[in-house]
């Protein structure tokens, strides 16, 4: 099959309205719709809750020409940082660079009720004008009269962490990266969610903070009205690059993406909890995480079956690691269920899978399962000492190095050692919970930074699965390919994955069209070969939507049965990821 390659869009947008007067762009227009929301009061609450990350200084001062009667801060509201960093020390984990304890605390947990009570007795003593509550946890204070909900992609905040923005209300400055992004993930991100979860429901305005100086605004309305439209239809996120000390140039090269100086060893293209959107209001364009999507409609999106075991999470994501002229990841491990639950607080671990996009060369390959009869700990006591700098790991002697060619399909469930090895091209699909990686050998690198990666030894061992040996893992884990239909027009195959996990991937081969059935739940597809294909409702419910090689996609359960179709009669290969029933 020939492949195909240049139409990978980066920056998809979806059409959600044809009409641009819901929305304002910058600070003028915005404020002066703001104003018209609270014309013909004699007093009105203007509240604007801020997403941690928000950069609450433009926002100030851009809404200054409202000239409010009284401005109340409600970061000011909430306990002192080192009070704050003191409450969230243990969940924290402090000798951890990367792991916490999912928060079970909520936002008000780390507010003062005096003061918040006291803020409220001096909005009620205002007789006219404008009253401006602004921060994170302004809605603690006031719901408003009029509501605005300011908000900002995961992406973004993580770059700002990387610029030198630190955590929300932190006494400690200038922690590295990892720890910024810690606390956001276990903590932070997990209050702030709470509090937008409800208000998608009631603001009167959604305020997209993403871009640095050009925020732009969306009536509440319309917003909610696109996400319901948005979720019957298939649509793509705005992926993301980053580079890696594994990476290779293959999506740099696929994707024509810009020269960094570096490599691009991860895409995320299919990550919910992590990308955003590009919701198109009749050419003015408001960009929101993804995650708004699953949070405000989740029966659409998700279907019965999937909402009633996983609740407002999307179970499945699918990224890309790059290693085209790169290096081996890491050697690692993903926690077991209860391993998870007990020391996490996480109901579900990271079950994957790697589809090889493509491979360079004859010495493509993955590290998969131990080899079988080896000694559990010698092993672990040789990753022990080359942890300690003491010694090279030999990964050949106790892990498998199992050849791959493009479009083999390896499993992984979670408790088995593995990493893709250097000139492979991974399309991993997997549960969410995409944090739990514990890395045990590192090929005695240093990352970008110059520092060593964290090595997480023995947290790695205590998952191992050691009778996932060589026999087994072929037998298993490696192209366990079924063909479960076949007719004039497609050819489609099971490709897994493994029974302790609950995804189910399926391939689909056409030349004309493949009708796709539902199992109620939501799809997550790629176009593995082929230059394009489309997706068109069998009942007419959705637009005709375009998916170029190497996309990934979303089919809401709302969106109903679909065809794939190739319209010049090439050859076209999509795998789809469900939740198995």
């Amino acid at each position: 099959m020939k492949q195909e390659t240049g139409g990978y869009v980066l920056f998809p947008k979806t059409k959600v309205e044809n009409t641009s007067e819901a929305v304002s762009q910058g600070f003028a227009e915005i404020s002066s719709r703001l104003s018209q929301a609270c014309a013909g009061k004699s007093k009105v609450v203007l509240t604007v809750e801020c997403y941690p990350g928000v950069d609450q200084q433009e926002l100030l001062e851009g809404l200054q020409s409202l000239h409010p009667a009284k401005i109340l801060h409600s970061d000011d509201l909430a306990f002192e940082p080192e009070k704050i960093d003191a409450l969230l020390e243990k969940d924290m984990m402090p000798d951890d660079p990367v792991f916490g304890i999912m928060t079970v605390r909520r936002m008000e947990d780390y507010f003062y009720p005096e003061k918040i009570e006291a803020a409220q007795k001096e909005i009620a003593e205002v007789s006219q004008g404008l009253v401006l509550v602004y921060g994170v946890g302004a809605s603690l204070v006031h719901p408003g009269d009029v509501q605005v909900l300011a908000d900002i992609t995961r992406w973004e905040i993580q770059l700002r962490y990387r610029r030198g923005m630190d955590n929300w209300r932190t006494a400690k400055k200038g922690l590295p990266k990892l720890k910024k992004y810690k606390r956001g993930f276990f903590a932070e991100w997990r209050w702030a969610d709470k509090i937008k979860e409800t208000m998608l429901f009631s603001m009167d305005f959604y305020l997209d903070m993403t871009t640095e100086g050009k925020p732009a605004m969306v009536e509440g309305d319309a917003y909610r009205k696109g996400l319901q439209k948005l979720s019957g239809q298939p649509f793509r996120m705005v992926p993301y690059f980053d580079p890696g000390v594994w990476g290779g140039n293959w999506m740099k090269t696929h994707f024509n993406l810009p020269e960094n100086g570096s490599n691009y060893a991860w895409s995320f293209d299919g990550v919910p909890e992590e990308n955003s959107l590009l919701l198109d209001f009749g050419g003015k364009c408001i960009e929101t995480p993804a995650l708004n999507l699953v949070y405000a409609q989740p029966h659409r999106l998700l279907g019965e079956k999937v909402h009633a075991r996983f609740g407002k999470e999307f179970p499945i994501r699918f990224d890309m690691l790059d290693t085209i002229n790169g290096q081996n990841l890491s050697l690692q491990v993903h926690p077991l269920t209860e391993y998870i639950q007990e020391h996490f607080n996480m109901r579900y671990t990271q079950d994957e899978s790697y589809y090889i996009l493509d491979t360079k060369g004859d010495d493509s390959s993955v590290w998969l399962g131990v080899k079988t009869g080896v000694d559990r700990e010698a092993m672990a006591d040789d990753l022990r000492a080359a942890q300690r700098g003491e010694k090279v790991f030999p990964a050949e002697k106790y892990v498998n190095q199992i050849p791959v060619k493009k479009h083999d399909h390896v499993l992984i469930p979670a408790g088995t050692v593995h990493c893709s090895g250097a000139n492979t091209m991974v399309l991993e699909i997997s549960a969410t919970p995409y944090i739990f990686t514990f890395k045990m050998w590192d090929w005695g690198r240093v990352d970008l930074d110059g520092k060593p990666r964290p090595i997480h030894v023995d947290r790695g061992v205590a998952n191992i699965q050691w009778d996932r040996d060589t026999e087994w893992v072929q037998e298993n884990l490696v192209d366990a390919v079924t063909v479960v239909h076949e007719d004039e027009n497609c050819r489609v195959e099971r490709t897994g994955l493994h029974q302790r996990e609950f995804i189910d991937t399926f391939r689909v081969h056409t030349q004309t069209e493949a009708l796709i059935h539902r199992n109620d739940s939501v799809h997550v597809m790629n176009l593995v070969d082929g230059r394009e294909a489309k997706l068109v409702s069998t009942d007419g419910s959705f637009e005709p939507f375009t998916i170029h090689y190497a996309e990934t996609c979303i089919i809401p359960q709302a969106a109903g049965e679909y065809k794939i179709v190739s319209e010049d009669g090439s050859p076209v290969m999509a795998i789809i990821a469900t939740v198995r029933g």
